[in-house]
């Protein structure tokens, strides 16, 4: 994979410096905006990237890339998206994936007609944890109540309560807690249990932003609740109940770094099957392997499974009125 990174914000300036011990993985370029052509010179550089560009159409021209991590602000992503697939990229896009479904509908046509892999980046679902955890949840029995919470005290939250509206709290931007953080739990829950029937938000809405809230997600058996917030510190944890047992993640749901299982019978077990250094490790792995396969099946699942949690967090903003973008 010879990857060219579109943005220089935080996820990818926590990223850069894991990317070279991926096998298989060589980031030749990275795109930012012109006001930010000295720190984007100064990443490239410390990094060992050839190239920074501050236009994306020439880097998709000049570079020797085939693929595109699109990291930018969430209400840009479907367009930089719909230009590295016309240009015949793979894609791989930061979370949320887009605002839309008729944008992810058109996103996925253009992958389908050019053959190219398109996929969401979205840790959790790659981990090991997880996978245990998936396969594991028929020892609880009839599962019940599941409660998955992330929440932290936003490092943007100070600038935005005096009024600098950064993209992470803009919903002109596609911001807000559901769409930057609470998006994990949807991912969790939804890639465990499934699509529920009925979707409730209940936001804290601040100057316009749901700076935090709660989202209720029915099953016939089973009620969700997912909480997102920006504005407070945690704890952030996962449980999930059921008549034989209960699983317990200590955490944010974007880690999964272990997982505890407690059954009524008295067996406790404690997984940490996920070493990697850095949470984004293994999806990059399993993003080299499907563009160097070309892998279409495994694309395909994992966009069914990006397009329910999208129609989630698009059911849960319309249940609360709220329009992102």
């Amino acid at each position: 994979m010879k990857l060219a990174v579109v943005g220089a914000g935080k996820i990818v300036a926590e990223f850069l410096p894991h990317a070279q011990r991926i096998p298989g993985l060589t980031v030749e370029a990275i795109v930012g905006t012109e006001r930010s052509r000295a720190a984007l010179e100064q990443t490239a550089a410390a990094h060992g990237i050839p190239h920074a560009y501050t236009d994306v159409d020439v880097c998709l021209a000049e570079a020797d890339v085939d693929t595109v991590w699109v990291a930018v602000p969430n209400v840009l992503h479907t367009d930089v998206a719909r230009r590295a697939l016309r240009a015949g990229m793979h894609v791989i896009c930061e979370k949320p994936f887009v605002l839309r479904a008729e944008d992810l509908a058109e996103l996925r046509g253009l992958a389908e007609e050019r053959e190219l892999i398109l996929v969401e980046a979205i840790s959790t679902q790659y981990l090991a944890n997880v996978e245990w955890m998936r396969q594991n949840l028929g020892r609880l029995g009839d599962l019940r109540l599941v409660q998955c919470e992330y929440s932290q005290y936003s490092s943007r939250y100070d600038a935005f309560r005096e009024g600098a509206v950064l993209p992470a709290f803009d919903p002109a931007a596609g911001g807000g807690a559901l769409m930057d953080i609470g998006i994990y739990a949807l991912h969790l829950v939804v890639g465990l249990m499934g699509t529920p029937e009925t979707v409730v938000y209940t936001p804290r809405i601040e100057r316009g932003s749901d700076t935090s809230g709660v989202t209720v997600l029915g099953y016939p058996d089973l009620t969700a609740v997912c909480i997102g917030a920006k504005d407070s510190p945690g704890p952030s944890r996962t449980k999930i109940q059921g008549t034989e047992g209960v699983m317990l993640v200590d955490g944010p749901p974007n880690e999964i770094s272990a997982v505890e299982l407690r059954l009524r019978d008295g067996t406790i077990e404690r997984v940490a099957l996920d070493h990697d250094p850095h949470r984004m490790t293994a999806e990059f792995r399993a993003f080299v392997r499907m563009i160097a396969d070309r892998d279409l099946v495994e694309r395909d699942r994992r966009l069914d499974h990006s397009a329910a949690v999208l129609d989630v967090a698009v059911r849960a903003l319309d249940s609360a009125g709220i329009r992102l973008g």
